[in-house]
């Protein structure tokens, strides 16, 4: 190889290890969750119980010069957009029916000197009633579409600020798939006051996003479609 095209050679290889990219130890990119991380878990009784719903622990690295804040999203594409058959005995939610997001987090007005949310440090374990959103020591803090699943719930109702993590059909007929998704963002705020969620977010970061980049998680409560 000549010079010329080891020079570019390495250039490449620079430029593909500084891409801004996120990592999660606790499974690997594009594989199944462990249940430690999820909302719940097939029941030893039943087809649902509550699980540990820990927060993983993520980094981000190599984010581009002009980085003045991040969001974190993580959002599941694959909830049913009809919730008729959902958790339904003898009845199995088909895979051809049309499918929404379900934001399982939402923050924002991360610090550029942050790269690092510790494990637990956002949810350890279910919290009857919801979570606090607002300012937090990572950042400003959005409502989950838990939210909305569980309003009207006299038990479980109320504001689900953080994280909350996978608890789909237990009658789905497919695999969840979980994307944890952070933007590298060119303004120090995205100015977002009260409550908003997720599509808020989305809304507010157009025109901003300097990078993105994800890491996927697959889970499932049905034992007969294994993550």
């Amino acid at each position: 190889m000549t010079t010329r095209y080891r020079t570019q050679a390495c250039e490449l290889e620079n430029r593909m290890e500084q891409t801004f990219a996120v990592e999660i130890d606790a499974w690997p990119h594009g594989g199944p969750i462990p249940a430690k991380y999820a909302l719940g878990r097939p029941g030893d009784d039943g087809p649902f119980a509550f699980s540990d719903n820990v927060s993983p622990g993520i980094r981000w690295k190599n984010a581009p010069e002009g980085t003045r804040s991040f969001a974190i999203l993580c959002r599941d594409p694959d909830v049913p957009s009809s919730g008729e058959d959902v958790n339904q005995a003898g009845k199995i939610v088909p895979a051809d029916l049309p499918r929404v997001d379900f934001f399982h987090w939402v923050l924002v007005d991360i610090a550029p000197s942050l790269n690092e949310i510790a494990e637990g440090a956002v949810s350890q374990g279910v919290t009857q009633g919801g979570k606090a959103t607002g300012p937090s020591p990572q950042g400003l803090v959005g409502y989950n579409d838990y939210t909305g699943w569980f309003a009207g719930d006299e038990t479980m109702g109320g504001t689900y600020g953080g994280y909350d993590g996978p608890a789909p059909p237990w009658n789905d007929s497919i695999v969840h798939h979980y994307h944890f998704e952070v933007f590298a963002l060119d303004v120090p705020s995205l100015d977002l006051e009260g409550s908003f969620g997720g599509s808020q977010v989305l809304a507010a970061i157009k025109g901003h996003v300097l990078a993105k980049a994800s890491y996927v998680g697959t889970y499932s409560m049905n034992p007969d479609v294994p993550a």
